[in-house]
């Protein structure tokens, strides 16, 4: 087949590049130069994300998250501005064999279609999630407004972390499974949990070390295997369900650190640990009533 001389369209170029980039690269028969800025688009934007989250020291994350956005940002310009400018060049230009509308069509549905979106759903399944917090049921150690990493190599087969006493859990709602909850772990199988008031024992244990009477309530904190934690009971003559029960094979109990007002183990009952999807990890934004919480940026969630 001869090759057809037809120049190449700087404006429909940028126009590819903005839709996928190295798309408008791929119209201007430049190949390699379309794959590598494919790959480095792909990896900025999913596997980029889920190694900054899950594998740099927590002091790392924010700068490294605005360069990783910056970067891509600068990566899908330059390739708009590269296709727009190699295009210019290309006035006399003999096409290749391959270049036809249903190619690019096959390769705008497999990039753009099928392979992002591939990626982004098993990096969230299995590596790391971005998840939003609507409530205020994890005050004070999660506030209503944060956004926070959600590490999904937690509680699965072949995960080196397993569920512990303590880790603020991501898990599907008993009653509604399309809806996800954060809570804190309080009871592993097995154990006997007791609640009466705002002392909680586990095995015959107090977690409770500290009670301080607060304006807004009453501050209690926690502790279990040298980790702490505080928990807040705003509405201290509210009736709360007294509970005394030994948790079933497979399931965990768990609370919101917000006790006076979550919608907990003590409502609904024991979760499944296969229900148990993830840890929260690490703040990477957060907004309330005022604005941007600053301080929470990067804090790490225990």
């Amino acid at each position: 087949m001869q090759n057809v001389t037809q120049a190449r369209k700087p404006l429909l170029a940028a126009l590819m590049s903005f839709v996928l980039p190295g798309f408008g690269q791929l119209y201007n028969g430049e190949l390699n130069k379309a794959i590598w800025l494919f790959l480095g688009f792909a990896f900025l934007t999913v596997p980029g994300m889920a190694l900054i989250a899950l594998y740099l020291p927590s002091g790392w994350m924010l700068p490294t998250l605005l360069m990783s956005f910056i970067m891509t940002l600068a990566t899908w310009g330059y390739g708009i501005v590269d296709a727009w400018r190699s295009a210019r060049s290309k006035q006399d230009y003999s096409t290749h064999a391959w270049q036809l509308s249903g190619v690019y069509m096959l390769v705008l549905v497999l990039c753009d279609v099928l392979a992002l979106p591939l990626l982004t759903a098993y990096v969230r399944a299995h590596q790391v999630e971005p998840l939003r917090v609507p409530s205020t049921s994890m005050e004070p150690s999660v506030l209503k407004g944060d956004y926070f990493f959600a590490d999904k190599r937690y509680n699965c087969p072949g995960c080196k972390e397993g569920v512990n006493r303590g880790d603020i859990a991501i898990f599907a709602n008993p009653n509604n499974r399309t809806m996800l909850y954060i809570k804190r772990i309080i009871g592993l199988p097995g154990d006997h949990v007791q609640i009466k008031g705002n002392a909680i024992s586990i095995n015959g244990t107090m977690l409770k070390t500290k009670e301080t009477v607060t304006p807004n309530g009453i501050e209690v904190t926690e502790t279990e295997a040298g980790r702490q934690w505080i928990t807040v009971w705003t509405q201290t003559d509210k009736l709360m369900p007294a509970i005394d029960l030994t948790v079933p094979a497979g399931q965990v109990f768990v609370l919101g650190d917000q006790r006076s007002s979550s919608m907990d183990s003590r409502y609904f009952g024991t979760v499944s640990l296969q229900d148990v999807v993830g840890k929260a990890r690490q703040v990477w934004f957060s907004i309330g009533e005022n604005g941007v919480r600053w301080e929470r940026l990067g804090r790490v969630l225990n």
